[in-house]
């Protein structure tokens, strides 16, 4: 019997771009989805912050300063947040296809959990500088989310993706 070890070194391969884009889209609503669930449960105050907070990185600093629902803001936020999702979805298939991190379920859900933890600390320590009401968003609930947006968005790809 003999024993074959799966290499993850670069290899001159391509990613999948339409399962990418289709894995971002996807892993952005359940993010989203824990992101509503987590507000509603935990959070005391207004449940439409967090989509205040998003929406105001394309409508500026008073959207902030508004209360309760506003389509328009919904609508902003869900666009950016979309957007985002795949954008960040086809990096991530960037990263796995050339070293066949999606070999097996365990390692592309352990790459996109990384990949998902080193997204949050960019965007809430990194992009604060830029987006400083992201601050207060700063905690567990925000990373494991985050880490949850990676892992189902490498899962999503490893299932969508042609071999």
């Amino acid at each position: 019997m003999e024993l074959h070890l799966h290499s993850h070194r670069w290899v001159a391969r391509q990613p999948d771009w339409a399962a990418a884009a289709v894995a971002g889209f996807g892993a952005g609503g359940i993010l989203m989805v824990l992101e509503l669930a987590w507000t509603a449960f935990a959070a005391q105050g207004d449940p439409w912050l967090a989509t205040r907070m998003i929406a105001a990185m394309v409508m500026g600093w008073d959207v902030l300063q508004t209360t309760g629902y506003s389509l328009g803001v919904v609508i902003a936020a869900l666009a950016v947040h979309y957007i985002l999702g795949v954008a960040f979805g086809i990096m991530l298939a960037a990263i796995i296809a050339p070293f066949q991190l999606d070999s097996s379920t365990p390692m592309v859900l352990f790459t996109g959990a990384v990949f998902g933890l080193v997204l949050y600390v960019l965007n809430f320590y990194g992009m604060v500088g830029a987006f400083s009401w992201f601050a207060e968003l700063r905690g567990w609930p925000t990373a494991i989310g985050h880490a949850i947006f990676g892992m189902s968005s490498a899962y999503i790809y490893r299932k969508m993706e042609n071999p």
